[in-house]
């Protein structure tokens, strides 16, 4: 068949009209996501499995899956029908010849995938677009089996498919524009939010998430707190919709860890990307989260999520001195106008809280201690980065070794007057937010400098793949590059790792003064 294309909109040329077929290989989650997607979009779909026992669970569940469409008056009961009624079943590969589009959802397996598209390119059109679900395997290996590789194309769906607006439109080496834009155009008109990446590992997201797992697996690793504690303040200071721990538990350990390794491997043992002996032990144990019963945290009806232990309530402050301005001190002082504590200003460069003999700064990305060393203030308390110190209500502190008992209670007293609860970590570089977010730049960056896409789809696929309250490289532009730059030159310079390499991106900007956005 010919496939007919017409205009989209500003971004793509060309869009898959509704009169194409769209083939989906694979029964499984994905594959009926994606089966109802084009679906409802007008598309006459053709389901492939070989198992017709998944074929025919996969009917019953894209039945449930239109009526809840139909329920919460996304469409009429009649068109519900209609969208039944434009699906079929096979098990027979033949019967996709008449596809404008086939996408495939089998096993991340590239050896399958490649014999599958080998078989796909003997059944289909010359002009029919194969495109892969993968969410980290190479476009351009798989593309490498077939003799028209200029047709072969990632279309990453994310989980689950109705919900989710992200798609990942995977170029390949020798993907076409036509095939790419085609591709893009068509999850436009499916109601998607598509970006363009280059065939790297992991793409976009699955890449640039890497540091929020490896982090909070480092600062356990470490010490900092437990699992409940860290996930607090990642979720309730940073704005993450879960934190780490709870959200590898989500995802399960098996596969989180599969996708570190399967990273890890692929960019020739890169230290960002090394794998937690932690998680390799849950594995190990089959803890494999919420499937198993039993992860970073335990699950049943009968079992209470663990308590996150914040600091006992201690006596207000007497008098408040402020130096300079930042995003935290900016706002305890907001906080405290409207309170009866006496505040003052006294002069220097570095924006912090005096209460007594104790200091309060927001983290540089060095310990507590080294700043106590650095300055000659022994009573010294870091604050962790939040989302937004006006409004959030919990933050994490560490204090440095020298630091008086006074002194520590002294700063608690003043977050818990300026409407803070106060979670203590144990004093390691960057604490737990603000080191996160600092690698998430730092990767973002990477990805940005190595042209795998642009800044603005880079924090595009970050909100909308993995819900992140803010995109990484906007992030970086209100926290300031010479900031995150510093910071991470501290967490490196104190763990003397690789690892923590700054991106030569946010080296350029910090040096030309340049932002993101």
């Amino acid at each position: 068949m010919t496939i007919k294309l017409q205009a989209c909109d500003g971004t793509s040329k060309h869009a898959l009209d509704s009169e194409a077929i769209v083939a989906v290989v694979g029964s499984g989650t994905m594959g009926v996501g994606i089966a109802q997607l084009a679906a409802v979009a007008g598309h006459r779909v053709v389901l492939y499995d070989i198992r017709p026992e998944a074929l025919t669970k996969a009917v019953s569940n894209l039945k449930m899956g239109i009526q809840r469409l139909v329920d919460k008056a996304h469409i009429s009961a009649t068109e519900g029908d209609r969208v039944v009624d434009r699906i079929t079943t096979t098990q027979s590969l033949s019967d996709l010849n008449g596809a404008g589009i086939v996408i495939e959802a089998v096993a991340e397996d590239l050896q399958v995938k490649g014999v599958l598209f080998v078989d796909l390119e003997a059944v289909v059109a010359k002009d029919c677009i194969l495109a892969s679900n993968t969410s980290s395997l190479s476009i351009t290996a798989i593309a490498s089996h077939v003799k028209a590789p200029e047709r072969v194309v990632g279309m990453h769906f994310f989980n689950p498919v109705q919900a989710m607006q992200l798609v990942e439109v995977v170029r390949g080496l020798a993907t076409s524009d036509i095939c790419a834009q085609t591709t893009y155009a068509t999850a436009v008109r499916w109601g998607k939010a598509p970006v363009y990446t280059k065939s790297t590992p992991g793409f976009i997201v699955n890449r640039v998430a890497r540091p929020y797992y490896a982090e909070g697996l480092r600062l356990l690793n470490e010490r900092a707190g437990r699992p409940a504690i860290i996930d607090t303040v990642m979720r309730d200071a940073g704005g993450f919709r879960m934190g780490p721990f709870e959200l590898m538990d989500l995802i399960g350990h098996d596969v989180n860890l599969a996708v570190t390794k399967s990273m890890f491997h692929a960019y020739f043992c890169d230290p960002r990307f090394t794998p937690s002996v932690i998680q390799q032990e849950l594995v190990d144990a089959h803890y494999l989260g919420r499937k198993s019963g039993r992860g970073f945290y335990q699950y049943g009806a009968d079992i209470l999520p663990p308590e996150t232990i914040l600091e006992p309530v201690t006596s207000f402050p007497e008098q408040v001195s402020f130096r300079g301005e930042d995003p935290f001190v900016s706002a305890v002082r907001q906080r405290f106008q409207k309170s009866f504590i006496t505040a003052q200003s006294f002069e220097g460069e570095d924006a912090v809280v005096k209460i007594g003999t104790a200091i309060l700064a927001l983290t540089d990305g060095r310990t507590a201690s080294q700043r106590a060393v650095d300055t000659g203030l022994a009573n010294t308390v870091v604050v962790d980065l939040a989302l937004d110190f006006s409004t959030t209500k919990t933050v994490a502190v560490a204090r440095a070794a020298a630091c008086s008992d006074e002194s520590f209670l002294g700063a608690v007293g003043l977050l818990q007057a300026a409407g803070y609860a106060v979670i203590h970590l144990r004093d390691l570089p960057g604490l737990a937010v603000m080191r996160t977010v600092a690698m998430l730049v730092n990767e973002a960056a990477d990805v940005v400098n190595q042209g795998v896409c642009s800044v603005a789809d880079l924090d595009a696929a970050m909100e909308k793949g993995v819900n992140f309250p803010r995109g990484p490289l906007a992030w970086a532009d209100i926290i300031g590059i010479k900031r995150i730059q510093l910071i991470l030159r501290n967490i490196s310079n104190f763990y003397d790792e690789d690892r923590y390499r700054i991106s030569p991106l946010l080296n350029e900007m910090a040096l030309c003064g340049r932002r993101f956005f």
